[in-house]
């Protein structure tokens, strides 16, 4: 690679903002009182909360010396897979912004949240058609969240039918939260292995499904990056014994506007707002994990519900057979907001062809780098694809080795070891929001690393070099996690 991305710059330490105060400064004005003032410290020892005195340079260089530290989507490309970490477009966070929704309260009566319990509405029905559902629940608060709602309402259903199923099907290629939100809901995982092509083979269901397994949990695409082709055989083999299909949708980057769900099979289904409809995932912020079920499922739906009656909006809890609430509040409001601008302004053809250039831009990394990295399932994937060190292994390199490599050039690493049934696994995952300026920078970076492999190992293995930190003890960091910065 000619010109590497990753080069070494000034990035300055940064003290706790309690080792930087100094008693006295001051970098904010309170408004005048209009209420008589009353001690925090009331009735307590000491001289109350522990806040440092800071400037308002103090408080900016700050924050922006330790966003210099971080990398982001905003900063380069990050192609986590199976957990879609694609660029969102920056209009989508102004319309969340807006006085009248940032503003908004959970308490307001119904007749000062129209607009609120409109656009919840209207999301509802648009991610109902999207995935070919019956109806939808905004309630859950993120994808295991979502999850756990699906098997939650599979229980009620069986339960109104009069059944007690302990088992549910979980293939080695669904996401590993999969089986814990099973467990939780009192079920017992049964797991299935894939085929040699990766995906299930009907056969395998047909071999274990019974009157005592409650239905199946498959991520389709599955997390090899790969379609579940015998999805509609499988949905028969378990509606034909009485169980439900239930669809792990985070990796719908790859699908929307294309296969319809509700039609192939599936029974109930959960969506990451936060990783395919247009907010920021992953650093702890709010997710959105919407539920959609067919209609045989939609009485058991969390409430409150949004309804519509007559022109008004409203939520309501009239429904005996729910299951219930899953939160006290709808508090990831914004959320959906970004969800139904992104959904609004791309229109459907937007939203196929934002999965067509993912399912793209996936196989076209696949075809380049197949030659210089092993390629377990050399064969069309979806959005996602999966290599493994087995090429390296002479020199002793490993994925990890690669992946930190991969931070000198100025890349994030991929997902690494994941999933399980691939040894040494390295799961790309580029997103349709990435130039082919940027994947081809990205292909010659681990070609480069694949060289270097071969030349240099050593090299490999002290990687990271440029970044502030070093290759960190991970193993130390779980066991003995330092706090206090």
């Amino acid at each position: 690679m000619k010109e590497p991305q990753g080069t070494s710059g000034l990035i300055l330490n940064e003290p706790l903002l309690w080792e930087k105060g100094k008693k006295g400064r001051c970098g904010f004005s309170m408004p005048r009182r209009d209420v008589v003032p009353s001690p925090l410290d009331e009735g307590l020892t000491g001289d109350g909360p522990d806040f440092p005195d800071l400037s308002e340079v103090d408080v900016v260089r700050h924050y922006t010396r330790l966003s210099q530290w971080n990398f982001g989507v905003d900063t380069g490309m990050y192609p986590l897979g199976s957990c879609t970490m694609k660029y969102n477009p920056k209009i989508n966070e102004r319309e969340a912004s807006l006085p009248g929704f940032a503003g908004a309260h959970p308490l307001l009566p119904p007749d000062l949240s129209q607009g609120a319990l409109e656009l919840m509405y209207r999301l509802e029905q648009y991610l109902a058609e999207i995935t070919g559902m019956d109806a939808v629940t905004l309630q859950p608060a993120a994808g295991a969240h979502g999850e756990l709602t699906g098997m939650l309402l599979i229980h009620a259903y069986h339960k109104s039918r009069g059944s007690h199923r302990l088992k549910i099907i979980v293939p080695d290629t669904a996401h590993g939260t999969n089986p814990a939100s099973a467990a939780l809901c009192g079920f017992h995982p049964v797991a299935v292995k894939s085929g040699e092509d990766g995906i299930i083979p009907a056969e395998a269901i047909t071999a274990i499904m019974d009157e005592d397994t409650a239905g199946i949990m498959i991520t389709n695409p599955n997390t090899l990056g790969l379609f579940e082709e015998n999805i509609r055989e499988i949905a028969e083999v378990v509606h034909s014994k009485g169980g439900l299909v239930y669809g792990d949708g985070a990796n719908m980057n790859a699908v929307m506007g294309i296969v319809q769900m509700g039609k192939i099979g599936f029974d109930v289904m959960h969506l990451n707002l936060h990783k395919t409809f247009s907010t920021p995932h992953g650093g702890g912020g709010p997710g959105s994990g919407p539920v959609c079920v067919k209609d045989i499922l939609e009485p058991f739906l969390p409430v409150p519900r949004v309804i519509k009656k007559g022109d008004e909006y409203l939520l309501s809890g009239d429904f005996p057979e729910s299951i219930g609430k899953l939160q006290a509040f709808y508090g990831n409001f914004g959320v959906m907001i970004k969800a139904c601008s992104y959904i609004m302004s791309m229109g459907s053809e937007g939203l196929k062809r934002a999965s067509q250039l993912a399912v793209l831009n996936a196989n076209y990394i696949k075809e380049h780098l197949k030659d210089s990295l092993y390629l377990p399932y050399d064969r069309a994937c979806m959005h996602e694809c999966v290599f493994s060190d087995r090429l390296q292994e002479a020199e002793k390199i490993t994925t990890l080795d690669m992946a930190k490599r991969l931070m000198d050039y100025g890349f994030h690493p991929p997902t690494i070891y994941f999933p399980l049934v691939v040894h040494g696994a390295m799961m790309i995952e580029p997103t349709e929001t990435e130039s082919k300026e940027d994947i081809d920078r990205f292909i010659e970076a681990l070609k480069s690393i694949v060289a270097e492999a071969g030349k240099d190992p050593d090299l490999l293995r002290r990687a990271p070099t440029r970044p502030k930190v070093r290759r960190l003890d991970e193993t130390a960091a779980a066991r003995k996690p330092r706090l206090t910065g």
